[in-house]
């Protein structure tokens, strides 16, 4: 442990993310591009905030990270509240060998515009435009922040006040211990995702009390549940949880979505209305809303209940549709609205409407870069609803290729067959489209 390099903790946003001038921010091409690799020419070991940051709640070992991390870079692009919130704890506790980095156009708020701040430039896809020199510069400052440990201090706090307390004896090889176990259980369970559920149930039982878990561990196995489709075992993960980790919105969006396929419906519904009277209107919330609903008309049309039928089918378009209101950025919840609108009789009118705003919604994002299955798999759908077979077989292949899980393509074989059954009724059958199916299907297993 002690021959180990400095560890070098990353505090920046995470994804893509909208910027200045509205361009938007691939965070992780920085991370990856030039944050990463300059610590490391550094001779530093990165270590980025993974997603223990769920919801705004910072969990234990964030803390222990602001903390005990001997170094850290923090870019303030978009003055990122949970980046400014980390970088006020690491400014209070350390007084030095804290970079901060940020991307040229956007102005940094008044508390930290006095400090040193080194700039980057960004493409217009939101990735560095000149990563080698970014990451020349980054290096250097990181190299003198080695050399000058124990001089100057570049905390603002620590050059004003003094008499803060010595964290020196503090047990950092205890610390890095624990940041590896956090690694290498995230690493466990990516593979336990492609073996199946009892992989990931081996996993969970092998963590014990969940208190002592990190965050990212935790929600990581949530998310893992999801992926094998373990429903009753993410409500029951959910109920385990330290509660500011279950407590946030993205668990509880996540629980709505697992209660709605585990047959608890009305208690879905409760708990993802209970986060939109808390959080306020979001495009995931009112999608997973839109689903509840969508699945409750798919049961009621199947027993024949007409009049309750097209009432749940009403209320899961509005839902839709309220979600892609809220961000037209989002496409999710518009496909669905738009989807929904081929099943009344006859069509919702608002389809042919609102067809060219989705469709610009999604090829704006896959414009933007590092598309995934959805984005494909979005223009695939309504590439068939507006019964374009050249488009439909581009977005088929590379939502092939994009495939994580298998239920993803289930998702949208469901949509297809929905639409596909709807224009059967009316004598508009594709006939292009059974062939698209089978190749989605062959996804699917």
């Amino acid at each position: 442990m002690a021959s180990a390099a400095p560890l070098c903790f990353v505090l920046m946003p995470f994804g893509r993310k909208p910027g200045e001038g509205g361009v938007i921010v691939d965070f992780d091409a920085v991370y990856r591009d030039v944050i990463a690799p300059a610590i490391a020419d550094a001779g530093l070991e990165p270590l980025r905030a993974d997603e223990e940051v769920v919801g705004g709640i910072i969990h234990k070992p964030m803390f222990e990270r602001l903390i005990l991390c001997e170094f850290a870079v923090a870019d303030l692009t978009t003055a990122n509240a949970n980046v400014f919130y980390e970088l006020g704890v690491r400014h209070a506790i350390r007084p030095r060998s804290t970079v901060l980095f940020f991307a040229e156009g956007g102005r940094l708020p008044f508390d930290v515009a006095p400090l040193r701040a080194l700039p980057y430039r960004l493409a217009p896809d939101g990735t560095p435009a000149d990563a080698a020199a970014a990451r020349e510069v980054l290096k250097r400052h990181l190299l003198a922040a080695k050399v000058e440990a124990g001089q100057v201090p570049d905390s603002p706090v620590f050059q004003l006040v003094e008499h803060f307390p010595d964290i020196a004896r503090l047990k950092t090889d205890v610390f890095r211990e624990r940041a590896d176990y956090a690694r290498k259980v995230k690493a466990d369970l990516t593979a336990a995702r492609k073996q199946g559920i009892d992989a990931v149930r081996k996993i969970e039982q092998s963590l014990g009390d969940l208190l002592d878990v990190e965050a990212g561990v935790v929600v990581d196995l949530f998310l893992s549940y999801r992926a094998v489709k373990g429903w009753n075992e993410m409500v029951a993960l959910a109920a385990r949880m330290p509660k500011p980790i279950a407590a946030t919105v993205m668990v509880q969006e996540q629980l709505a979505l697992a209660l709605n396929r585990a047959d608890a419906s009305e208690k879905a519904e409760e708990v993802i209305r209970a986060v939109l009277d808390t959080h306020g209107p979001s495009s995931e919330s009112y999608g997973i809303l839109g689903r509840i609903y969508k699945d409750r008309w798919d049961a009621a049309a199947g027993a024949g209940e007409t009049a309750r039928a097209r009432a749940l089918l009403q209320k899961a378009i509005d839902a839709y549709l309220k979600g892609f209101e809220t961000d037209w950025r989002d496409a999710y919840p518009g496909v669905n609205a738009v989807t929904l609108m081929e099943m009344k009789e006859p069509p919702d009118p608002r389809q042919q409407e609102l067809l060219p705003v989705v469709t610009y919604a999604v090829k704006r994002r896959i414009a933007a870069g590092k598309p995934d299955y959805w984005d494909h798999a979005t223009l695939l759908e309504l590439a068939v609803l507006g019964r374009d077979e050249a488009a439909a077989d581009a977005a088929l292949g590379d939502a092939l290729i994009s495939v994580r899980e298998p239920w993803e393509p289930e998702t949208t074989l469901r949509n297809l067959r929905l639409i596909r059954d709807a224009r059967e009724r009316r004598g508009a059958s594709l006939p292009w489209l059974p062939r698209i199916m089978d190749e989605l299907g062959g996804a699917a297993k």
